[in-house]
């Protein structure tokens, strides 16, 4: 049996568990793909492309009937495919505009069998409802701190509490500074970071406060979205207040174990911005094995960089804590303390 519903409904049942299918070339899903998807492209990227220049110079019709010839003989693995995922049978399908790739697709399924639901308009829908969520009024409250203060931990503090978290930087696979790829894989597409950060903005629609960390417009190279930005920037914010020796401790558990070489060619792709004479300082401390003399020219340049966006901010009020060697649950509960819903 093959439907088409609403991007609403085709959600909920996503979120329900329902499997779900993009049949979309893999260069097009490698790109962006509703989260969850898995991959069942009616035709790969070279037939994708050879469809588009035939339809471009002799029409849609024989464009139709060349994508026939390419697909025929593979429906039977399609077909074997969509039952490895949905072995009870009700499977989503989209396409880019819910149009002949998902209803091809659809329709063979559909005739083995399965329960198919199509997506109204397709993951160009899903990207209008993801915007959309950008620019929705969230309930943000912005855990704030200056390099090493521990700002992702008590998050994740806060998410063991229940309350709603949403870690930007988990998101976009990078921990935001010039060293914060060190140890990852690579980060998402731009358009992937949305549609997982839309994905994570969905679970907290009926949250009376959403949690995030405080950070820049860029996350390594993937940019915020300007209208959640713009609304992160303007609420309220609670900073978390650690002397500046044990931050630098919690840096060097995380970096410290790198290739020396590694973090000298990070440290020097600082010095337009830092510095050469601090740059230099630092070189030759992490030279020596000085690892807190490294640090230390890097943790001043990153507090002169974080009060100057805290003056830059346009949020209502700023709340403190300070921390000496507090639990994270102590310093989770503090925080809700302080923020009432």
């Amino acid at each position: 049996m093959l439907s088409t519903i609403d991007i609403a409904v085709f959600l909920a049942q996503v979120n329900s568990g329902v499997p779900l299918i993009d049949t979309r070339s893999p260069k097009e899903y490698a790109q962006g793909h509703i989260p969850g998807a898995e991959n069942l492209p009616l035709l790969n990227d070279a037939e994708r492309h050879q469809v588009g220049t035939t339809f471009k110079q002799k029409g849609r019709d024989v464009a139709v009937h060349l994508g026939y010839q390419l697909v025929g003989h593979k429906f039977a693995s399609y077909i074997d495919r969509a039952k490895e995922l949905a072995p009870d049978g009700n499977v989503l399908i989209y396409c880019w505009r819910g149009g002949i790739r998902s209803n091809t697709m659809a329709w063979v399924l559909s005739s083995a069998g399965l329960n198919v639901r199509v997506l109204e308009g397709g993951y160009k829908e899903f990207r209008r409802h993801c915007l959309s969520l950008f620019e929705r009024k969230w309930p943000l409250l912005v855990v704030s701190g200056k390099t090493g203060a521990g700002k992702t931990e008590i998050l994740y503090e806060l998410k063991r509490l229940n309350e709603s978290v949403v870690d930007l930087e988990a998101l976009a696979n990078h921990r935001g500074s010039a060293f914060g790829g060190l140890g990852l894989s690579e980060q998402p597409t731009q358009e992937m970071f949305e549609n997982n950060l839309a994905h994570a903005l969905r679970d907290c629609l009926e949250s009376q406060r959403v949690w995030i960390e405080n950070e820049s417009r860029f996350i390594g190279k993937i940019r915020i979205p300007d209208p959640f930005f713009i609304q992160s920037n303007a609420s309220n914010l609670v900073s978390i207040e650690r002397p500046v020796e044990q931050r630098a401790q919690r840096i060097l558990r995380e970096y410290g174990h790198f290739d020396k070489e590694l973090l000298a060619e990070k440290t020097l792709g600082l010095t337009k911005r830092m510095g050469g004479d601090r740059v230099k300082i630092s070189l030759e401390a992490l030279a020596a094995d000085d690892l807190i003399g490294w640090v230390m020219p890097l943790l001043d340049y990153y507090d002169r960089n974080y009060h100057h966006a805290i003056n830059e901010r346009k949020g209502k009020y700023e709340r403190i804590i300070n921390v000496q060697d507090d639990t994270l649950r102590s310093i989770a509960l503090d925080l809700l303390k302080l923020t009432p819903h």
